[in-house]
């Protein structure tokens, strides 16, 4: 009998044993190929040498020392890496040890800047429905997807929220994909009004939305749009790239294809490759310098700042990541893999969908493709679809309540950086077989 809380207490899962490559390894000697990299998470791959060399040479030296004391030489030379790796002036990097952590402290930051400046009637956030930001209580406030709030709701603070840019579902006919994101942009100008022009702090958005909506990117124009609205009644913008980060799709960072900079960015994951826990936000020059001018204290911390070992570890996955040119080739592999699922699936009676930027991309399931109507929740197409395609041996990530946190299911799928041809064959085949026994409704 296992001592282990698990996640779903109905679900016996295998013990994973090893890793290589793109696959992950059970007791029994399965190899499941990892297409969504955990959580788009894996983005080296299993039992990458450079990345464990860096964390075996770091314990050789130290281990761990707390940030209240000390900085630590890895967590100063990965800050210097990100800072110039990242457009514009977002040059001060803060470490956490996860990405709902980096939510909790951008939001803390947002905060005591305004208070720092004289402003503490600056307090609203607004984010966007569907959107997913972490399962701390501060994060998850902060997101807007229903089922993950719902028995949670009395212990979160009240944030507000506006629709989502997700054009698949909400764009009319009579407008164009701009004009339908202008409009979804405007209702944050309307959102701010309605609490008070001077009483919004913050708004934040996954750049590209990833676990509720499946890989869901922006229009064009529309987060310029977002930009400008903020800049207009001064609010911060924090985008959220905890899942869409560090090259997954297609630049190292995701905004850099939307063409402006946000005040602060979260980012996780993909930052330490899996190998060691590991988040952080960068935020820009102004924010930083506000507080050096106020307090010159940051209200807030966790024990894990800053790891030593953990900043080893993403140092060397940024290493590669720009050594390599790795956000190139995700560029190469996302075409190709897009092309093959459009090839396979884009016909496909039940697939109303195919999304995404990079290696980062998403499947909506639809029980009539001409409406758009979604299955019946009831029938947990979701949870079907993952068991099948992990009885193939292959790891996707579908979710259910795409549409508004009921109705509606996808799949997504964020494989490594590192795959090849034949692992997008691979992934074809084993989604067919899936698809073959649990869309036949």
């Amino acid at each position: 009998m296992s001592h282990v809380f698990p996640r779903h207490s109905h679900i016996s899962a295998p013990i994973a044993v090893s890793g290589e490559g793109c696959y992950l390894i059970d007791s029994n000697g399965k190899r499941y190929l990892d297409g969504s990299g955990g959580a788009a998470v894996s983005c080296l791959g299993h039992n990458d040498a450079d990345v464990k060399a860096a964390i075996m040479g770091q314990l050789d030296n130290l281990a761990f020392a707390h940030t209240g004391f000390f900085s630590s030489e890895p967590a100063e030379a990965l800050a210097d890496g990100l800072a110039a790796a990242a457009p514009g002036a977002l040059n001060r990097v803060y470490f956490v040890s996860r990405g709902s952590e980096a939510v909790e402290a951008a939001l803390k930051l947002a905060r005591q800047y305004y208070v720092e400046r004289g402003m503490p009637e600056k307090q609203y956030l607004i984010g966007r429905r569907q959107s997913y930001h972490g399962n701390t209580l501060g994060a998850l406030a902060a997101g807007g997807n229903e089922w993950r709030r719902a028995q949670f709701a009395p212990l979160l603070f009240g944030s507000h929220h506006i629709a989502a840019c997700f054009a698949y579902r909400d764009q009319r006919d009579d407008e164009t994909e701009f004009t339908y994101g202008q409009r979804a942009a405007n209702a944050l100008e309307d959102e701010i009004l309605r609490l008070g022009k001077d009483n919004v702090m913050a708004f934040i958005a996954e750049t590209v939305v990833g676990a509720t909506l499946g890989a869901v990117p922006a229009v064009s124009g529309y987060f310029e749009r977002i930009r400008e609205i903020c800049d207009y009644y001064d609010v911060l913008l924090i985008l959220d790239e905890v899942m869409c980060g560090m090259g997954r799709t297609g630049t190292l960072f995701a905004y850099e294809a939307e063409h402006i900079q946000p005040d602060i960015v979260t980012i996780a994951k993909g930052l330490g490759a899996g190998y060691q826990p590991i988040g952080a936000f960068l935020c820009n020059d102004h924010i930083y310098q506000t507080i050096v001018d106020g307090s010159g204290f940051f209200q807030h911390g966790h024990t894990y700042l800053g790891h030593p070992t953990a900043c080893a570890a993403a140092y060397a996955v940024l290493q590669k990541m720009i050594s390599q040119n790795l956000p190139a080739r995700v560029q190469l592999m996302g075409g190709k893999l897009q092309k093959a699922l459009h090839d396979a699936f884009g016909q496909h009676p039940h697939i109303g969908d195919i999304r995404g930027r990079g290696l980062f991309l998403g499947l909506e399931f639809v029980h009539d493709r001409d409406r758009k109507t979604p299955f019946d929740p009831q029938l947990g197409i979701n949870r079907k679809i993952k068991a099948a395609a992990f009885e193939a041996g292959l790891i996707c990530y579908p979710m259910g309540g795409t549409i508004d946190g009921k109705s509606g299911d996808h799949l997504l799928l964020a494989p490594p950086f590192i795959l090849d041809d034949h692992h997008i064959d691979e992934i074809i085949t084993k989604l067919s077989t899936a698809f073959a026994t649990t869309l036949s409704v």
